[in-house]
């Protein structure tokens, strides 16, 4: 996996010729990030996976699916956004690989899927063995905390559009869930509880709004300490996402699930809306939890309101899990047994309901 483009290709040209290194393209850099990379994909193995590196197609053996009656394949891909950034200013790579996984994986446990493989694509400026293959190691660790094998990738080097230490990274997961056990909208009932789980920070969502304000805007500096997070402003925004899949699917083995909803771009409430059927409300109150310092942070140096703040990041809430009201106890007690942060955050209604003392999150939205 993770071979530079084009490498059947490649040639050393002639001293007066042009050639593919010429251009740019390090042939021998890329198959040094491939020998440095492989230990970390190994540890990503599962027993349906066959082959190893190398191969033009990662294999994975499909008739461990005749266990289920009618499996459905869920897929989904997805990429870090402008938090790739960050981690090239700070010359940090094994962390935005969970940040990829995550935002993959967690899309596919969605539906109740249990995630089985993905594939990775790094798009670089200049291959930097060192610094490919800690990408991937962060990738493949956030397989593993996905449950899921790393079976292929790509490594592209593209001189000329992308600067010597720029990059990009995207991926693509797939899952499978039983038929009859697909999680959605048409599970949600009125009085199902709204459980959220905790975020590990920002995740990798609304990267662009939090760099116009705290550096465009405030020129605020990476490497500066600040108290309310016990550290620099870099390591705040590098905390990598929470990758809830496995958390997700033991909450399906223990009670009912009806549906989850993974927190990204468009916040809590545009979320929401995605699984939220017709003439239900989703109602979320906002005193049940206290958002992390780093939201407060960028609400008020860039006099962000709050509106626009929940449209944008996550608010401090990662994934939400909505099951039935007499479930909720179990639900929130397998969480915890698993070190997940969580907390009943609201409860499913008819639309024109009005819990007391509830903020409805829902109002512009859901």
């Amino acid at each position: 996996m993770s071979a530079v483009s084009d490498r059947s290709t490649a040639s050393t040209g002639t001293a007066s010729g042009a050639s593919y290194a010429a251009a740019g393209v390090d042939i021998e850099a890329g198959d040094r990030a491939v020998e440095l990379m492989k230990e970390w994909v190994k540890k990503t193995q599962r027993p349906e996976v066959l082959g190893g590196l190398g191969g033009f197609a990662g294999l994975f053996d499909a008739s461990a699916l005749k266990r289920y009656e009618r499996p459905l394949l869920a897929s989904a891909t997805d990429g870090v956004g402008t938090k790739v950034d960050l981690a090239r200013q700070l010359g940090v790579y094994d962390t935005i690989g969970h940040d990829l996984v995550a935002m993959v994986m967690d899309d596919i446990v969605v539906c109740g899927a249990e995630p089985l493989f993905m594939t990775d694509y790094i798009c670089v400026g200049k291959v930097h063995p060192e610094r490919v293959a800690a990408i991937v190691k962060g990738i493949a660790e956030g397989c593993v905390l996905a449950g899921c094998a790393l079976v292929g990738g790509e490594t592209a080097e593209h001189p000329g559009l992308l600067g010597p230490d720029d990059f990009d990274v995207a991926g693509a997961g797939t899952g499978v869930v039983e038929a009859d056990r697909l999680l959605g909208p048409d599970r949600i009932r009125k009085g199902d509880a709204v459980i959220a789980m905790a975020a590990s920070g920002l995740h990798s969502n609304g990267y662009s709004l939090v760099r116009h304000v705290l550096f465009d805007r405030a020129n605020l500096s990476l490497d500066q300490h600040v108290e309310d997070f016990g550290r620099t402003l870099g390591e705040e925004l590098l905390e990598p996402t929470k990758i809830y899949s496995l958390d997700c699917l033991a909450l399906t083995h223990t009670t009912q699930v009806h549906a989850f909803s993974h927190i990204t771009g468009g916040g809590l409430a545009a979320n929401l809306a995605r699984v939220v059927p017709d003439g239900l409300h989703a109602i979320v109150d906002r005193e049940t939890w206290t958002p992390a310092p780093v939201f407060d942070l960028v609400g008020r140096t860039g006099d962000v309101e709050r509106l626009e703040l929940e449209k944008t990041l996550n608010m401090g809430v990662g994934m939400i899990a909505i099951v039935p009201e007499e479930s909720a106890d179990v639900a929130l007690a397998t969480l915890a047994d698993r070190g997940v942060d969580a907390w009943v955050a609201g409860e499913i209604t008819e639309r024109g309901e009005h819990a007391t003392g509830a903020a409805l999150i829902g109002d512009y939205a859901v």
